[in-house]
């Protein structure tokens, strides 16, 4: 276990599916939906009202043994008929299920999906906001600013882009637009992690005349998985 090793926080809804973790040693993530891939050493798990009294935290973590790509209804039999039995889901190969102790909580009732952070924020955290970075905080409230106005933009958390810090990136009619706290490049918006709301707003504004010189942004509808 190393600092700077990665962390994935991915959520379970079903026991069962906390069962197959523990026992089976496996936990699956529909194709496309982490981002940019599943590059980490260790897979964390936040637990969803299903489970009660664990409702709401991250309890459970273990070590990325492997990955392979397979159909839902091979990982899943005994759901053949599923609405998405056909679609491709990474099966992510763990090692013994080791609790989270103390467990990081969600005071705050942040939504969850999935979530990129460090080894040494994961050990250290006591609340969901303490796996995220200054950096990380920054775009999410960009994120969030722009998505207020109206643009859908894709955040990607410093654990996943290392050098290349955090990013929000927006799709438009002439290119992709990427606005970064580290990176540095022609086409690259440079953004300052001052969390300010004048360095918000500024940041924003920056962003939104960018996408009005690429013409635009480009709607696309992404299917919810499960």
């Amino acid at each position: 276990m190393y600092p700077e090793d990665r962390v994935l926080v991915g959520v379970i809804n079903r026991k069962r599916d906390l069962d197959k973790a523990r026992y089976e040693h496996w936990y699956r993530v529909p194709q496309g939906k982490a981002s940019t891939g599943i590059h980490a050493e260790y897979i964390a798990f936040y637990l969803s009202r299903a489970f009660k009294e664990l409702n709401g935290g991250i309890h459970y973590y273990a070590r990325r043994t492997g990955i392979e790509l397979a159909c839902r209804r091979d990982l899943l039999p005994e759901e053949a008929d599923h609405p998405r039995a056909d679609h491709l889901y990474h099966r992510l190969q763990l090692g013994e299920l080791r609790r989270k102790d103390p467990p990081i909580l969600n005071p705050t009732r942040r939504p969850v999906a999935f979530i990129y952070t460090t080894w040494d924020r994961f050990t250290e955290a006591k609340e969901l906001a303490d796996l995220y970075s200054q950096a990380d905080h920054f775009v999410d409230r960009v994120f969030h600013a722009l998505e207020q106005s109206g643009v859908k933009s894709r955040r990607i958390y410093e654990a996943e882009q290392g050098d290349d810090g955090a990013q929000i990136r927006v799709s438009c009619k002439k290119g992709t637009i990427i606005a970064s706290t580290a990176a540095q490049g022609e086409h690259v918006i440079p953004l300052e992690a001052d969390n300010s709301a004048e360095a918000i707003q500024a940041s924003v504004d920056v962003i939104l005349a960018a996408i009005e010189a690429y013409g635009g942004p480009q709607m696309v509808n992404v299917p919810i998985e499960g």
